[in-house]
Parts: structure tokens; sequence; C-alpha cells
């Protein structure tokens, strides 16, 4: 299995022109973080953008957080995951996921299945597909968006682990609890660097809101036993804190350090800028937690 390292970092990049994302890359590489991750929503090709830091880092592993698999045919999927994986010695870490039905539907155009199914015939499909091209050294590694116990169970046995997203420590040994032992359990962890209670889960709560009415996320709040009424006017305090890790650096790695004593193998930090401006990566906040 790849080395991810205990810390990634979490991250839209399409608002930076290429050679600044290269350059940021670089940098995360360079802080010692074992594994950048990449979204896919409407911007950038996620395999495309990742073939591109790949080409411009050395070291660091870069992950899809997710790739839509409504974008691709699985044996493209395929072909691209390989190809990423030979062309780079191995850094590139595929993860899928079955996205949310308004952005499929409503977005896309395009017909929405039932999210566990959808997924099992989709990884039995890529695994099924040809490919001829020079393979890599090992075969890489397919982590799946995975937030309840049937998606868990599908990552833990037909892929080779889960990547969930806007959860918390609680969740994180459920989702250990549910997989066993082996399969990777890579999780996300939104960071504010910002000691004043009142500040930080002002800054939260603007970045909630982009999730907050997908009906994906919600039902997994639900689940982690959070009401309806913590889901509302862009989160309650008991809502932003359970989700959002802030605080001064210590506090922050608490945070972190808790998802790996409750079964993380790696925590991918999505840090939010106290200046409010989206797509701003808070260099002061990535630098302060590796240190430690």
């Amino acid at each position: 299995m790849m080395e991810l390292g205990r810390l990634g970092v979490w991250y839209f990049l399409d608002g930076l022109p290429a050679p600044e994302a290269a350059a940021a890359a670089q940098r995360i590489e360079a802080l010692g973080y074992g594994t950048l991750w990449i979204p896919e929503s409407v911007g950038r090709n996620p395999l495309v953008h990742a073939s591109w830091l790949l080409a411009n880092t050395r070291r660091l592993n870069i992950a899809t957080g997710i790739a839509n698999i409504y974008h691709r045919e699985p044996g493209v999927t395929l072909s691209g995951q390989l190809t990423l994986a030979e062309q780079s010695g191995g850094r590139f870490l595929l993860g899928l996921g079955v996205s949310h039905k308004p952005m499929v539907e409503g977005v896309r155009g395009l017909a929405y299945g039932a999210p566990v199914p959808t997924m099992r015939t989709y990884l039995e499909r890529m695994a099924a597909s040809p490919y001829t091209g020079i393979r890599p050294a090992e075969p890489p590694p397919t982590v799946i968006a995975a937030l309840g116990p049937k998606m868990l169970e599908l990552a833990a046995t037909k892929a080779q682990g889960a990547h969930p997203y806007f959860t918390s420590p609680d969740h994180t040994a459920m989702a250990r609890k549910v997989m066993g032992k082996g399969p990777l359990l890579c999780v996300e962890q939104k960071v504010i660097l910002e000691t004043d209670a009142g500040k930080a889960r002002e800054l939260a709560r603007p970045v909630a809101k982009i999730y907050l009415g997908l009906p994906n996320y919600r039902n997994n709040w639900l689940r982690m036993g959070l009401t309806e009424a913590d889901l509302e006017n862009g989160g309650s305090d008991r809502f932003i804190d359970a989700t959002f890790a802030w605080g001064n650096t210590d506090a922050i790695r608490r945070r972190l350090q808790e998802h790996l004593d409750a079964g993380a193998d790696h925590v991918c930090v999505q840090p939010v800028n106290p200046n409010g401006v989206f797509g701003d990566l808070h260099w002061a906040a990535l630098e302060e937690i590796i240190a430690g």
C-alpha cells in the first residue's frame, strides 16, 4: 500500500493558474505533507490536473478527492489511473465518488442512481476493463467517498479504502469499526486557526453552507447524532464544533490526533483562511500544523 503520510492537504486549486498551482504543490511537498487531495466539481479535470501536479513534484502523492464517476466511463477511469500511477512512479491515488443528485442531475443533466449499487457496478466494470499500456510496478489503490455503513462496507470489500469528508472523530471510529483493519481510511478535516470561538464559527458557516443543502451530507450528519435544527442557518455551534477543528495550533493538532486514534490512516487538512477569501490557502495554518 502506498505511503500517504499521516497528514495531507485537501484543497481546491482551481482558482490558481497552472504555474501557481504547481508552486503550491511544491510548497506543500517542501513542508512535509505526504499527499495533496484535489476535488472535482465544475472546474478542472482532476486527472489532467493531477498529471500536471505530479510532473511538477518529486515525492508528493496526488489524490483525487473525489473524481465523479458520472463524468467518465469505467474503462477510461482505469486507464487514467494506471497511466498516472505508472508515469509518477506510484504517486497517484484515485479517489472516486457518486457526487450528489443536484450536481449530477441539476448541473450535468444525467440520471442519478442509487449510490451503493451504482458505485459497486462502476468498480466491477473498472476491474473488468482491458488495459494494454505499461502498468505501474504496483497496483494503484482506489478509495471511495464513503459516509454510511453500506458504502463503507463497499469501500472495504471492492476498493482499497474510504475517503470520508466533512465528518468527525466519532464518525472515523464508526468507519473503522465497519471496515475492519486493513483498508485505508483517509479522512478530511477542515481547520481554522482562530482562537476566538465566535470568529471561528462565523468563518466556518459560509464554508458549511456550500454543503448543507446536499442530502448525502445531511443524512450522514443526522446519523452522527446531529438534528435538523443543527443544520439550519449555516449550522449550529454544536454542528460547527463537531465538524470543524478551530483554535490554536495545539487544539487543531489534538483534533487531527483524535482521528488517528480513532482509526484513520491519514488525515487530509483543509484550512479555512481567516481572511474569509475562499481559494486563498492559509499557509500559516499549514506551516504551524506540520511543524509539530
